[in-house]
């Protein structure tokens, strides 16, 4: 918004001009969204309180669990709040990507808000079903994915990027759209899956956040791109605003989610947050990318299709729960090392991604 303002001052109105620099405008939006998230908090807190909006907890969970019953949820409102003000206040809004992973995080997190809604009208950690939260997943992850297909300017905007290798990458094609739709569909559901402990997944989405939009910046400028052998993308750069809008919200929220939480984000953040990492991965052409930084989400996930697998065909389970958190949980690990230490896993996770960017 601000950047379209600019356009009613002359030129030679100097100081204004520091708005056109990415980098100056993605710092903001991390502290906006940072300052809206922790100014609103305890408000909403204390409303979900009030009208009594608490966590439902499953009886299958671990028991150490059961104290959390009540704790305030729907948190991932707050977080959407804070990223749609920073984005909208500090991004160009002519930019076309910015829109799109606005709409899928919004859309996403709607979904996530149903979803929560159901558990908590019915008392019960199910939700609405499996098939119907896919079918308006896939819903939305398509519409967003043809849009970028045939809006897409040059064919690098539709080809893999092969990792490891100086300017070689694949056109697509139509299989864009499966692999883009496979990519937010699978980021969306791995974070909803990790989100089960304080602070698990809120600060690894933070990082993961902060190394795409990094890469994002990099695409869309021409220097960094050719310096690093990456194709280069005209408008990705507005990437490092949404995903810094994403990084402020999200320590902001971790200000009151950290052990023990004074509030869960729901459905309506993991969803969203998951989509929102899924659809920039997309939009800058650095899927395999994701798939590293997020390996505490993958590995999440494949706990879960493992222990279910294992259980089917054997009658056996490979770990004591899943997702593997709960794992480590029954082992007897306090809550606080669990969650710290996937912190710094994908911490080096996030440093490995980047460096995948110069090992070509």
């Amino acid at each position: 918004m601000l950047v379209e303002l600019l356009n009613f001052f002359p030129d030679s109105y100097g100081p204004l001009r520091v708005f056109d620099y990415l980098s100056f405008r993605a710092i903001f939006a991390t502290l906006t969204a940072l300052l809206v998230s922790l100014i609103l908090g305890p408000r909403f807190i204390n409303k979900m309180q009030a009208i009594e909006v608490g966590q439902v907890i499953r009886d299958k969970g671990p028991a150490t669990h059961l104290s959390k019953k009540g704790t305030p949820t729907m948190g991932g409102t707050l977080i959407l709040t804070s990223i749609f003000i920073s984005t909208i206040l500090w991004g160009d809004l002519e930019n076309r990507y910015l829109w799109v992973a606005l709409a899928v995080t919004i859309f996403f997190g709607a979904l996530g808000w149903v979803d929560d809604l159901y558990k908590l009208r019915f008392k019960s950690s199910k939700g609405i079903s499996p098939l119907a939260k896919l079918f308006w997943q896939s819903l939305i992850a398509l519409t967003a994915v043809i849009f970028l297909f045939y809006s897409s300017e040059n064919i690098s905007e539709t080809s893999f990027i092969v990792p490891f290798f100086k300017n070689i990458s694949i056109p697509l094609g139509f299989g864009f759209i499966l692999l883009s739709y496979l990519v937010i569909i699978g980021s969306s559901n791995a974070v909803n899956l990790t989100d089960g402990l304080d602070g698990l997944a809120i600060l690894p989405c933070v990082m993961v956040a902060g190394g795409l939009g990094l890469i994002g910046y990099a695409a869309g400028n021409t220097i960094y791109a050719e310096y690093l052998n990456i194709p280069f993308l005209p408008g990705t750069g507005e990437m490092l605003i949404f995903c810094g809008a994403l990084v402020g919200s999200g320590i902001g929220f971790l200000w009151y989610n950290t052990y023990p939480a004074q509030v869960f984000m729901g459905d309506v953040g993991s969803l969203a947050l998951g989509a929102a990492l899924g659809i920039v991965a997309v939009i800058i052409r650095h899927e395999y990318v994701l798939l590293i930084m997020g390996g505490v989400f993958v590995v999440e996930t494949l706990s879960v299709i493992v222990q279910v697998t294992s259980f089917r065909l054997t009658g056996k389970r490979v770990f004591k729960m899943a997702p593997i958190h709960h794992h480590y949980e029954l082992k007897g690990w306090p809550e606080p090392r669990v969650i710290v230490r996937f912190w710094i896993i994908t911490f080096m996770l996030v440093l490995i991604g980047l460096v995948t960017l110069k090992l070509r």
